[in-house]
């Protein structure tokens, strides 16, 4: 099944989708903590609470050389979460990618904006691939057709690597991708809302609340 993930750092939306929603977990980055005002340990403490059991969090490095953002996925590593660190799929990102396979940590690659982007991350061993849906559409790309061609390139090659599609503008984007089988997907909050708004379901769910009082009154189903 399908990974589904929330891509905020805000916490009250976790905690109401979380209810409606099989939630795998959050994944932040430095823009979105930045956002919020609040760092990276005091938000996981309230999104462990919010999803409760054993949510899986996405977390990305800032530094910039491979060395250093080895040392800080270490430390990211040893946060008392099921941890994925996000590394810019980048020439640094790539050297990093494979000093933190050899250690045993769960990386995630991140800002892909190509196939072969996506497909050399998953050769130096990331277990996630991010590429950036509406990104890509925004510079004259087609942010789909490069998840297809990555998700074929991985499947040729029998990688095991999950894409994890994020940046998403609307849901028709985030069902385009869905519908090319990838392992893992990220949807903003405004978008998430977006899966339950179309217009005809409120007036349906209307006239059925009608036409059962027209013909039942405050009865209930099983006592009609």
């Amino acid at each position: 099944m399908i990974e589904l993930y929330l891509d905020t750092a805000d916490v009250a939306q976790v905690r109401r989708f979380s209810k409606s929603l099989p939630l795998k977990g959050i994944t932040t980055n430095p823009t979105i903590l930045a956002k919020s005002k609040s760092g990276l340990k005091e938000t996981l403490a309230e999104m462990q609470v919010a999803l409760g059991g054993q949510p899986r969090f996405h977390a990305q490095v800032v530094s910039d050389t491979a060395e250093k953002m080895l040392e800080e996925a270490r430390q990211l590593n040893e946060l008392p979460y099921d941890m994925v660190v996000k590394v810019p799929a980048t020439e640094q990102g790539l050297a990093a990618i494979k000093l933190m396979k050899a250690e045993g940590i769960t990386v995630l690659a991140t800002a892909i904006y190509s196939s072969q982007q996506g497909f050399l991350a998953a050769l130096c061993g990331a277990d996630y691939l991010a590429p950036y849906v509406n990104r890509i559409d925004n510079i004259n790309g087609n942010g789909v057709a490069v998840i297809a061609d990555l998700q074929m390139l991985l499947d040729k090659n029998e990688l095991k690597a999950k894409i994890l599609a994020a940046s998403f503008k609307n849901a028709q984007q985030a069902m385009d991708v869905m519908k090319l089988g990838i392992g893992a997907i990220t949807l903003p909050v405004d978008v998430t809302a977006q899966l339950f708004a179309h217009p005809a379901v409120a007036p349906a769910v209307e006239q059925f609340g009608h036409d059962w009082k027209e013909a039942f009154g405050d009865s209930l189903s099983f006592e009609s």
